[in-house]
């Protein structure tokens, strides 16, 4: 099964178990491939139109009354156009509302700039009581959801809209608050998450062609980071780099610096889209545009073991 499919079958699951559970979308059920949804319940399955910020308070005033609303759109409308909403109207308010987003950065693909969100982790970083998550392939949003349907609060959970490069397996366990490490190495570590992974473990082999042995993490919960296990991390290999797909200011990047700057003092690379805005392209062309390619990371790798032994 493909990303969509697999959000469907799952909110399916949780909503069959759970009478609480609302799901709402802002027109795009057929786009994310939640139709079934209203079929199967069609009371809350729920469409809001093209109208993001009601969908938002919608939501908000559901939560108050005591159901578990999740509501679905593209990344970029699902946390640009209604950031307002999710810090008053959720967060400040402490409620219990999940956020999906889809076609997160520059998954957008043909849909083009106004529909890639480069910021929408940024944003809601600085947004107190808010979780973010994000999932890399099918099986890590399968075993996802329902840990985060257990967790009471706003979560916002981003994903790629179309199929993923695959990376676990189907005994993979998703831990909330936990990184996972993909790979082991001890001479630079990758700090990566979502599509980025598969480029990432692109990388380490690269790099171990040349005898550097690279560890790859999975920092799939990039808020509340786990800042324990990244300064462990930080400390075993004296340096590092982030591969992200969103732009560098404000996301992973920002994350791992701040801790490396007040805990370990060790470099640190950023692999990402550097403060631009997206445009039209398959996603092969965007990750080249971008530089967020493999190749990238080696180059960016090799720079911090650089600054690690000066």
């Amino acid at each position: 099964m493909g990303m969509r499919e697999v959000l469907c079958e799952e909110m399916i699951n949780l909503m069959e178990k759970d009478e609480k559970v609302v799901f709402i979308d802002a027109d795009l059920a057929s786009a994310n491939g939640t139709l079934p949804i209203r079929k199967r319940f069609p009371e809350r399955g729920l469409d809001a139109g093209i109208s993001e910020q009601n969908m938002a308070g919608m939501a908000s005033g559901m939560s108050a009354y005591g159901l578990k609303p999740y509501i679905c759109t593209f990344t970029a409308f699902s946390t640009r156009r209604i950031c307002d909403q999710i810090a008053i109207s959720m967060a400040y308010a402490k409620q219990n509302v999940k956020i999906i987003g889809t076609d997160s950065g520059i998954t957008a693909q043909l849909n083009g700039g106004t529909h890639m969100s480069m910021e929408d982790i940024g944003v809601l970083r600085s947004i107190p009581d808010v979780m973010i998550v994000e999932v890399a392939d099918e099986v890590e949003l399968k075993k996802a959801l329902p840990v985060i349907d257990e967790h009471y609060g706003v979560v916002y959970l981003r994903m790629v809209r179309k199929d993923s490069p695959k990376v676990y397996e189907d005994d993979y366990e998703f831990k909330l608050f936990e990184n996972h490490t993909v790979r082991e190495g001890s001479d630079v570590a990758i700090f990566t998450n979502g599509i980025m992974i598969s480029e990432a473990l692109k990388a380490a082999e690269e790099l171990k062609k040349e005898g550097i042995n690279a560890k790859v993490v999975n920092v799939h919960t990039i808020k509340p980071l786990n800042r324990e296990s990244i300064i462990e991390t930080l400390k075993e290999t004296g340096c590092a780099v982030t591969a992200e797909n969103h732009n560098v200011l404000g996301g992973l990047f920002s994350a791992i610096s701040e801790v490396a700057a007040s805990e370990v003092q060790v470099p640190v690379k950023a692999v990402g889209v550097m403060d631009h805005f997206g445009e039209v392209g398959k996603l092969d062309f965007l990750m080249e545009k971008y530089n967020m390619t493999y190749k990238t990371i080696v180059e960016k790798a090799k720079e911090a073991i650089a600054c690690k032994n000066k």
